[in-house]
């Protein structure tokens, strides 16, 4: 179940995460271990995360691959290495809708905030396939919330200036 949508301002946001490239299918099985490779890099060097991990879009490509980072947020730019990559969610309007449900009941949420966003005339920092910023953000620790049907996720999609 989604909540209503909203328009909301941010800022910039410095941030470290691995970028992958991944089918559909295999999103569930590859991408949420790369989280604890980012939490495992970020307690290494003493960094607390400012914000709750996100998976962020680039390319959706549903035909092919998507490209994805799975990111956490920091309080100052931290420079990556390796696999970690840094990076800067950029300011901007962004349309929201926080969700609570099963993460395989997302693609809902996100087909009717985009329809909410459709009928109200605003467009995506987006050139098709490639998202200027497209967020899941994670707010529900799997180890407090054990039941995947109660978790809570937001969608941050950033609206063309």
């Amino acid at each position: 179940m989604a909540e209503s949508p909203t328009i909301e301002t941010r800022t910039e946001q410095p941030y470290v995460a691995i970028p992958v490239s991944v089918r559909m299918n295999e999103l569930g099985t590859v991408v949420p271990p790369l989280m604890g490779e980012v939490f495992d890099w970020l307690t290494a060097r003493g960094i607390a995360p400012a914000g709750p991990p996100f998976w962020r879009y680039v390319v959706v490509d549903m035909e092919t691959k998507l490209e994805l980072e799975t990111g956490v947020p920091v309080s100052t730019p931290v420079e990556g290495n390796g696999k970690i990559r840094d990076g800067v969610l950029p300011a901007g309007r962004y349309a929201t809708v926080l969700h609570t449900g099963h993460p395989d009941t997302l693609v809902t949420a996100t087909r009717d905030l985009l329809q909410w966003a459709a009928g109200r005339g605003l467009e995506w920092d987006s050139d098709g396939n490639t998202w200027g910023c497209r967020l899941e953000e994670y707010l529900s620790d799997p180890d407090e919330v054990p039941d995947m049907n109660e978790w809570q996720t937001r969608l941050a999609f950033r609206l063309r200036d």
